[in-house]
């Protein structure tokens, strides 16, 4: 247990990071396996920026990686041009 007023406040906001961040990046991944269920390209294309700003936000906060976000979208651009 932490023996600072500072070290327990940090282990509360440490906590309430952790889960918001766990929240963004789950409705991440649940966006990215919808849209790489879509059959049809032109609606795939139309949740392609939603998705890609999903993506960018979170790299921007830090959740994810700036690599992982580019591959995450290249690969979904992937998917989408082949259909």
């Amino acid at each position: 247990m932490a023996n600072h007023k500072s070290a327990i406040r940090r282990i509360r906001s440490n906590g309430k990071k952790r889960i918001e961040n766990r929240y963004h990046a789950k409705t991440m991944r649940n966006a990215l396996k919808k849209a790489r269920m879509i059959e049809n390209k032109e609606e795939a294309m139309a949740q392609l920026p939603h998705i890609s700003s999903l993506i960018d936000k979170l790299a921007k906060r830090g959740v994810i990686h700036k690599n992982k976000a580019a591959n995450l979208k290249s690969g979904l651009m992937k998917k989408i041009n082949a259909l």
